[in-house]
């Protein structure tokens, strides 16, 4: 591939320490006062699910479940769209060019070419993927996969079937994934992960859009959630061997992570709460659209003025407890992390294993402000099996791969309210994050195996009637509202939402078979 690039100077496999130098002297980005590199996505400063698109054809007309996060685009139109990005680019004087792997464990893992317009976003692509060791590559020009991105070229609709100018096109014929007109690096991490939900199923391997980590007597922990529900945050723990924070395989042996760095959120960070994020922002970490306390450059983690979605990348070995090669085993404890804007579920509760099915492939959660570009403010929604916009598979694909492993292996499930206590969004508050590592810490440690359940009255989960160092009104979330009819109301209201959508993804599932 690097032969065909005729006029631009083609950059391969630099140091990261080399790529900031080449973002500072092209002037896209800055350092903070901790030496990490700065810059801003531009336009898009989220991801964009309604201009992702999967090429529809022999391979994956009956394989895709076509719905509103995969688009369908005709195989001519890939094409002319592909021709034209390598003509972009083959018009730049500079372009760069990684090679790297997706999944750590060896008998799964993808090799992908990342071809790039800016240093950053190959800086990028350095952070968040595994490194070939050295001859680990036999041949540079052999990657299975390959993903295109220009962010400064822009898609014409009426010739190359997007909705805009901006884009995220699959071929799985091709083995390609295109990205352009958006200089939001998330982009590229969750289109390789969409790939993966594609083709691991197959190996009866359960993909999964969670964090995981492992205690000191090799005790697997995940956590499910999407994003800005406390993935990061909560699976980075001092105490803990930290697997990755978003995107893993699960097979027969154990769990494996796809990355070989972490994606966190940092608005309003502090290093009191997140001392391990705080503390990997340094020389190597890339920040994204954040603003400096004016006169200095120091990073303002309260400042939303470009997006709430600020964003840092860094290698997983910026956390000095990371599990390296990271690979776990089978999971003892699941978590499902949901933000309730509602205010309505507990903080934890205990599942059964058919509860569990119900809330995996439900899926609900708030989306937080600024994850997706339009979203301003807490807002309501579901999403199967925690991660709905990268699944091509139906979701009973993968919860039938789910149901089977919890099952056999008897993982305790939970359910963690990070969201909303003592009322709605708005009239409520925020559950501490302290209150809720201290919950997750205590279901870990065997500390709630022999305290008394209560049945929430709505959802029949089991709710906790006591634990270490909580307050006992925070553990019934009915208690901590002034007004229990009010809590009935909206626990009702937020229980029909949930059937209303269980029952269309049954019925789907029934048609799509």
């Amino acid at each position: 591939m690097i032969e065909l690039f005729s006029k631009p100077k083609v950059h391969y496999q630099l140091t990261t320490r080399e790529l900031v130098s080449q973002t500072l002297q092209r002037g896209e980005g800055g350092v903070n006062d901790t030496g990490a590199l700065v810059v801003n996505t531009g336009v898009f400063t989220g991801r964009s699910p309604a201009d992702k698109f999967i090429v529809k054809d022999m391979m994956t007309e009956g394989t895709v479940h076509w719905n509103k996060f995969n688009h369908p685009l005709e195989p001519d139109a890939f094409l002319r769209l592909q021709t034209a990005m390598w003509a972009y680019l083959n018009e730049k004087a500079e372009i760069w060019i990684r090679d790297v792997f997706a999944c750590a464990d060896p008998g799964y893992r993808l090799s992908v070419r990342i071809v790039t317009e800016t240093p950053w976003s190959n800086h990028f692509a350095a952070n968040m993927f595994i490194s070939p060791a050295p001859g680990e590559l036999q041949s540079t020009n052999h990657c299975e996969w390959q993903v295109i991105q220009a962010p400064g070229f822009q898609a014409i609709p009426e010739e190359h079937g997007t909705r805009k100018g901006n884009f995220t096109v699959i071929s799985f014929t091709h083995k390609t994934i295109l990205i352009g007109g958006t200089g939001y690096t998330g982009e590229i991490k969750k289109a390789v992960f969409t790939v993966l939900n594609y083709l691991l199923p197959g190996m009866n391997v359960l993909p999964m859009h969670c964090s995981i980590n492992e205690g000191k007597r090799g005790d697997t922990a995940m956590f499910f959630g999407l994003s800005g529900t406390g993935k990061t945050t909560l699976s980075s723990d001092p105490e803990r061997l930290l697997v990755g924070d978003d995107e893993h395989g699960w097979d027969d042996d154990g769990t494996f992570n796809f990355e070989g760095g972490c994606y966190a959120k940092i608005i309003n960070l502090s290093a009191k709460q997140e001392p391990q994020i705080y503390n990997a922002i340094r020389p190597g970490a890339l920040v994204e659209n954040i603003s400096f306390i004016p006169g200095t450059n120091r990073i303002d983690y309260s400042c939303k003025r470009l997006t709430e979605n600020t964003r840092v990348s860094y290698p997983l070995n910026f956390i000095e407890n990371a599990k390296i090669p990271s690979i776990s085993g089978i999971p003892k404890n699941i978590f499902f992390l949901t933000c309730d804007a509602y205010g309505v579920l507990p903080p934890i509760s205990r599942l059964s294993a058919e509860q569990a099915m119900y809330h995996y492939l439900n899926g609900y959660t708030a989306k937080i402000a600024g994850t997706e570009e339009g979203i301003l403010e807490p807002q309501i929604t579901f999403s199967a099996c925690f991660g709905a916009p990268f699944l091509p598979l139906h979701p009973h694909k993968y919860a039938e791969l789910f149901g089977h492993k919890m099952k056999i292996h008897s993982v305790k499930v939970w359910m963690v309210n990070t969201g909303w206590s003592g009322g709605a969004y708005g009239t409520g508050s925020r559950i501490k994050l302290a209150y809720t590592r201290a919950m997750i810490t205590a279901a870990l440690e065997g500390q709630l195996d022999h305290v008394s359940y209560l049945a929430h009255p709505f959802f029949d989960m089991l709710v906790p009637q006591s634990c270490p160092g909580i307050p006992g009104l925070i553990l019934n979330p009915r208690d901590a509202w002034s007004d229990g009819n009010a809590y009935d109301l909206a626990a009702m209201e937020l229980k029909r939402k949930f059937q209303l959508n269980y029952e269309e993804i049954m019925l789907d599932g029934m048609v799509y078979k």
